[in-house]
C-alpha cells in the first residue's frame, strides 16, 4: 500500500499491522486481487457490512454501528421514501436527459427555488460531487478566460485530473497544480484573537496578486463553505464576505462546495454559503443528494452559463437519468416533510454541547465546534499550546469503531474528528456518541500513558 497515503489517513487499515483474523484476511486477499492495489480499507479492523438501516451499519454477525461519519446516506441508510421512489420510476423508465421527461424538470424547480434572489437559473446535473466541479471549473475558465484556482490549505474538492490538482487533502503523492494557490483556513480556535474574516480577504487578495504576478488569470476561488476538510471551521458567519468580492473584482467567478455542507445539514438554511450571505456564481451539489443513488450536479447563474452553453456541448449518460432525479426529490420531499433542517439544528446542539461537556474531564479536547449536524472534535496533547495530537487522534477513531460508533478525523494535523451523522440521528442516537467518545478518550489515554 502507498505509504504516503497512509500517512493521510489516521483510520486507514495497514496490512501486517493488526491481526484481523483468517475469514477477513482472506476476504481482503480476494479484493485485493480482483479490484488492485489503488483501494483503501478504512479504520485498523475493516469493516465487512452487508445491510444499512437509519443511522446503522450491520455486519454479516448482525453488529450494529452507528454511523456518524457517511453523510452520503444523508436521511440515513435505506430510507423507505427514496428506496421507494428508486424502484417506482427503475420499473416504469429509465432514461437520459436527450429525451424529455417531467422528473428533471421537477427536480430543477424545486432546487432552484431554495436559492431565491441569488440570480442562480438553471441546474446541470452530473453523478458525483467530482464531476459536478469539474464542470464548474470548466465553465469558469470559459466564463473568465482564465485558469487559476484558489483553495483552501487542507480542501478537498474531487478526484478527477482537473479537480485533483486543487484538492491539497489528496496528499503530497498527488501534485497541485501551477494554477493553483492555496490560502490558510479560517481557524479560529489557532487565530489568536485575530479578525479572520478580513485575514481571509487578504490571503485571497494576495493569492489573486501571486496567480498574476505569475501571468496566470484568476478563474475561481472554491469553498466549502464549513470547510469540512480543513477541519469544520463554521465560525465566524459572514466570514467569505470580502473573499468574495475579492475574486468578483478580479474577473474569477466564486463557487460554493455544497456537497458537504449542503441539503440542511447546517441546521439554518439549506446551504451553507447561506450562513455567509454571499451570492454564489456556481453552486455544486453531490454526495447527500440522492441518499446513495448517484446523483449530484451544479447550479448556476446565466451570466455563468450563457458562453459555456453557446460554445460546448454537454451531455453525461448517467447524469440526470431519470431513476436518480426520482431518488433526489424523495430526498427533497423528507427534507422538508419531516423538517430535517430543524431536526439538524435541535440534536446537532445536544451532541456538541454534550461532547463539549466531557472537556472537563479530558484535557485532550481542545476545541468542539460546529454548526448542525457537523461537529468537530479537535484533540491536542497540550491545551494551552493547543498542539495538535495525530496519534491520540486515530487511537480514539479506531476504539470507537470497536465500540460500534464510526467517525473519521480530518484537518491540516489529523487531529479534529469529524462527525457527520444522517439527519435523521436522533437525542438517544447522540447520547451514545457521547458516551462512546467518553469511554474512547479514556480508554486510549490509558494506553498511551501506559
Amino acid at each position: 500500500m502507498n505509504s504516503t497515503i497512509d500517512l493521510n489517513m489516521v483510520n486507514a487499515y495497514i496490512p501486517g499491522r493488526v491481526d484481523v483474523g483468517p475469514a477477513t484476511a482472506a476476504m481482503i486477499a480476494r479484493r485485493d486481487a480482483l479490484l488492485g492495489p489503488a483501494y483503501r480499507l478504512m479504520y485498523e479492523h475493516p469493516l465487512h457490512i452487508v445491510r444499512g438501516e437509519g443511522a446503522w451499519l450491520i455486519d454479516p454477525d448482525g453488529r450494529r454501528y452507528l454511523d456518524v461519519y457517511n453523510n452520503v446516506a444523508s436521511l440515513g441508510h435505506c430510507h423507505p421514501a427514496v428506496v421507494e421512489a428508486i424502484c417506482r420510476q427503475a420499473g416504469t423508465l429509465a432514461t437520459n436527459t436527450r429525451y424529455l421527461h417531467d422528473t428533471i424538470l421537477e427536480l430543477a424547480e424545486r432546487l432552484l427555488a431554495t436559492v431565491p434572489d441569488t440570480g442562480l437559473g438553471h441546474l446541470m446535473l452530473t453523478c458525483s460531487g467530482s464531476e459536478a466541479n469539474d464542470l464548474a471549473y470548466r465553465i469558469a475558465q470559459v466564463r473568465t478566460g482564465g485558469t487559476g484556482v484558489i483553495v483552501t490549505e487542507t480542501a478537498y474538492h474531487g478526484f478527477t485530473d482537473a479537480v485533483a490538482k486543487f484538492s491539497p487533502s489528496l496528499g503530497a503523492s498527488v501534485d497541485l497544480g501551477a494554477h493553483v494557490r492555496l490560502v490558510p483556513a479560517p481557524r479560529l480556535y489557532h487565530a489568536g484573537g485575530a479578525d479572520l474574516a478580513d485575514r481571509f480577504t487578504r490571503d485571497v487578495e494576495a493569492a489573486i496578486h501571486d496567480l498574476r504576478r505569475h501571468g496566470i488569470k484568476p478563474a475561481a476561488l472554491i469553498v466549502d463553505s464549513v470547510f469540512t476538510s480543513d477541519g469544520i471551521l463554521p465560525e465566524p458567519a459572514g466570514l467569505l464576505k470580502g473573499a468574495v468580492e475579492a475574486i468578483k473584482r478580479a474577473g474569477g467567478l466564486f463557487i460554493a462546495d455544497e456537497v458537504q455542507p449542503g441539503f440542511g445539514r447546517t441546521g439554518e438554511h439549506m446551504w451553507g454559503f447561506q450562513r455567509h450571505g454571499v451570492v454564489p456564481d456556481i453552486v455544486t451539489v453531490g454526495k447527500p443528494m440522492g441518499n446513495g443513488q448517484p446523483v449530484a450536479g451544479l447550479l448556476a447563474s446565466a451570466d455563468a452559463l450563457a458562453q459555456f452553453g453557446k460554445n460546448s456541448r454537454y451531455f453525461n449518460t448517467f447524469a440526470g437519468n431519470t431513476v436518480s432525479c426520482a431518488a433526489a426529490l424523495a430526498v427533497l420531499d423528507t427534507i422538508q416533510e419531516d423538517h430535517l433542517v430543524q431536526h439538524a439544528a435541535q440534536v446537532g446542539k445536544i451532541l456538541r454541547e454534550g461532547i463539549a461537556g466531557l472537556a472537563g474531564r479530558h484535557e485532550a479536547i481542545g476545541d468542539v465546534r460546529g454548526v448542525g449536524m457537523f461537529v468537530g472534535v479537535e484533540l491536542v496533547s497540550d491545551r494551552a499550546a493547543r498542539t495538535p495530537d495525530r496519534e491520540l487522534t486515530t487511537r480514539v477513531v479506531n476504539r470507537m469503531r470497536d465500540q460500534g460508533v464510526l467517525l473519521s478525523a480530518c484537518a491540516i494535523g489529523h487531529n479534529v474528528l469529524k462527525i457527520r451523522p444522517p439527519l435523521v440521528l436522533t437525542p438517544a442516537q447522540a447520547g451514545m456518541v457521547i458516551a462512546a467518545l467518553d469511554e474512547a478518550l479514556t480508554t486510549a489515554q490509558s494506553s498511551s500513558a501506559a
